[in-house]
């Protein structure tokens, strides 16, 4: 019987798991990093304990400093959540050793199964069919070789750990070297282990992935599949369940071969058995193949409990107490259409690189972590407005999963709740993920609905524009709120998608410093005179719009596009709802689903004259300098490898802007820099 449970992990997966163990009746630890401090899993546990500095592998990897938190905690169990150690057979058998239950698989089923390569060996033994590819010796030459051997284009992948870490396509055996290079650099700095293999790269594939539970008792079953095609970066954007478009023949096909697989290895605890459907369809017909199986509860598990009605996490709490399993096969059963989308921080605009800052504005409308406000929508989060999204750990700020009864109802759902989130502060995809939803390559999930949508379709996917009411209303409140005439609460009511703005006085403006009276104001024309500029930046752009009036309809227009002719005192009633939100640094304004913050221009002049004639290459993010591949003097061209930032997770490569010649190298490979840091400084290439 277990009493207490420490979680091994941060974020949303540790409230997941707490809010389940504590309607069971557990007592919680928290295991938390500097940076973590005022966490919110921190905050919600029954105790917490600090394991260290704020980089992953001084704390949240410290084997030995999570063991002894559990010990001196007087904890039964631990939970690995996911990511992190939640796949290290060394922490589960650590856990045993420390007479601690491990929610989890045995570190021998580990060492079996959370290798791509061996996995594959044990798949291709109970008769699965498992994707081409080279498991072997890891020197280049051999790795090389078997590329060679299976045929260009190859995937090189990490054998520990998911989430798309340590994973490169590689089109031709003249990048296979670089790309094996940084593959091997990403795996060791996300899982500890730079060991990879090379794969056949399966043509249009469906991802589709089945839940199987097993317990102490010999018993393993399935909870369906799951769909996770909707990929960039090899990193799931959209999970659903069931898999649209899934034939009977192959669904019962993949489930048996899902099951059999964890039973040969006496599997025990929550698992996920991936495989890869070629030809963009699901029929009985269709090519499959085994490609890995996650040893561990998914990022996406919400969407199987949402069609099943089960609770994954109270589930393998069950199991880790040696009991068996709540329901046999024959009793589990799917109902409806579930679909998850990632909230990330980061920018779409940028090629996602992730985006680091204090949220600002943070609100889902409908949406809370037990589905209380709405039963068929559930928002999983570990922040909160007024956090920091940190440059130490994963982009994902939340998840939002619905239900509905078919799949058209659920996209549309998301779709609606995708369009009135808004989140303010770091770059989010809120808006891309909504683009996403109403795309009709995916709400039709038929001949282009592949891993490679995303990809095809990421121009038309980012193309979004402000409607006038919603552009109209947010120049309104940054009118206001210059004037000091309304409250930077971070709220705003909202009647028939136009906000409603403070006009009263506040009670003292002198916490502005654009409370001024200079004639600025909407809504009228009094005090505004014909091409009247005003600076400003949106959403990071400086932009300075020229403002006029003609029969009281507002003329707005600005050489980056934005041009609005529109009458403010009219708000159509059909108009897509939006919002706005008022801080003590500017106005956030939020129009299906895209954030716009609108914000007094500061910039320094020096800063943007270096960086405008490409003298410089900085840091786009806060992170560790892993690699200078330069040296002073050296002789570049546009666009050649210069160094490489790691952030989040992730690898950004930073190249560079012209033709030149290094003049200087701002940091020695190894240490953390700051966003805008100086990397590399160029100079012209000499005439001479």
């Amino acid at each position: 019987m277990l009493t207490k449970i420490l979680i091994a992990n941060r974020g949303e997966i540790a409230l997941r798991i707490m809010r389940t163990a504590k309607r069971l009746g557990l007592g919680t630890v928290a295991v938390y990093a500097d940076a973590d401090a005022d966490a919110m899993h921190v905050a919600m546990a029954d105790e917490a304990v600090h394991i260290g500095a704020s980089p992953a592998v001084e704390s949240y990897l410290r084997i030995d400093k999570i063991v002894d938190a559990a010990q001196r905690t007087g904890a039964d169990a631990v939970h690995p959540g996911y990511g992190f150690l939640a796949e290290n057979a060394e922490f589960a058998d650590a856990c045993v050793a420390a007479g601690l239950r491990f929610v989890g698989p045995s570190g021998a089923a580990m060492r079996k199964l959370g290798g791509k390569a061996d996995a594959k060996a044990i798949a291709r033994a109970a008769g699965v069919p498992v994707v081409p590819g080279y498991e072997g010796a890891q020197d280049d030459d051999a790795l090389r070789e078997g590329a060679a051997a299976i045929g260009y284009p190859v995937m090189i992948k990490a054998v520990s750990g998911g989430g798309g870490r340590g994973m490169r396509l590689v089109e031709s055996a003249d990048a296979f070297d670089a790309a094996l290079e940084s593959a091997r650099r990403e795996a060791a700095a996300s899982f500890g282990d730079a060991t990879v293999l090379v794969e056949k790269v399966v043509q249009r594939p469906r991802h589709i992935e089945v839940q199987v539970f097993g317990d102490e008792h010999g018993n393993v079953v399935h909870l369906f599949e799951r769909d996770c095609t909707l990929q960039r970066r090899n990193q799931k954007v959209i999970e659903e369940a069931p898999a649209p478009g899934m034939t009977a023949p192959l669904r019962e096909a993949m489930t048996q071969a899902a099951v059999a697989l964890a039973q040969s290895v006496g599997y025990v605890g929550a698992g996920t058995v991936e495989f890869l459907v070629e030809g963009g369809t699901l029929d009985a017909q269709s090519p499959w193949y085994f490609i890995e199986m996650n040893t561990r509860l998914q990022v996406e598990h919400p969407v199987t409990e949402m069609v099943t009605g089960l609770d994954l996490v109270a589930w393998q709490l069950d199991v880790a107490a040696g009991r068996p399993l709540p329901l046999e096969q024959s009793a589990i059963t799917c109902s409806g259409h579930a679909i998850e989308a990632r909230l990330c921080a980061e920018d779409p605009t940028q090629g996602f690189q992730p985006s680091i800052g204090r949220i600002e504005v943070f609100e889902v409308a409908g949406a809370d972590p037990d589905g209380r406000a709405d039963p068929a929508m559930r928002l999983e989060t570990g922040v909160a407005r007024g956090d920091e999204i940190s440059p130490f750990y994963d982009s994902m700020i939340a998840k939002l999963i619905v239900h509905a009864p078919a799949r058209p109802q659920a996209v549309d759902r998301l779709a609606d709740a995708l369009a009135q989130t808004c989140i303010a502060g770091p770059r989010t995809n809120v808006r891309f993920l909504r683009n996403l939803m109403v795309d009709d390559a995916v709400r039709e999930a038929r001949d282009a609905f592949d891993t490679g949508l995303i990809a095809r379709r990421l121009e038309m996917l980012g193309v979004s524009s402000l409607t006038p009411a919603a552009a109209t209303a947010g120049l309104q409140a940054y009118a206001d709120w210059r004037a000091g005439r309304v409250e930077a609460t971070g709220e705003s009511p909202i009647v028939h998608g136009v906000a409603r703005v403070a006009t009263g006085p506040v009670a003292s403006g002198s916490h502005n410093p654009w409370h001024v009276a200079d004639g600025f104001r909407l809504g009228a024309g009094a005090g505004i005179s014909d091409g009247q500029a005003m600076a400003l930046s949106a959403d990071g752009t400086p932009i300075t719009p020229q403002i006029s009036w003609s029969a009281g309809t507002l003329h707005l227009h600005d050489a980056s596009g934005l041009n609005i002719d529109h009458d403010p005192g009219v708000a159509a009633a059909n108009a897509p709802p939006h919002h706005v939100r008022t801080t003590a640094d500017g106005v956030y304004l939020f129009d299906r689903g895209w954030a716009v913050a609108l914000t007094p221009l500061h910039f320094d002049v020096d800063s943007v004259e270096d960086d405008a004639s490409g003298d410089v290459v900085r840091a786009p993010i806060t992170g560790k300098l892993v690699a200078v591949d330069v040296k002073p003097g050296q002789l570049v061209t546009r666009g050649e490898k210069l160094a490489v930032v790691e952030a989040m997770k992730m690898e950004h490569v930073l190249g560079a802007p012209r033709d030149g010649t290094v003049a200087q190298i701002g940091f020695e490979a190894g240490v953390q820099v700051s966003q805008g840091s100086v990397i590399v400084a160029l100079e012209p290439v000499s005439d001479d």
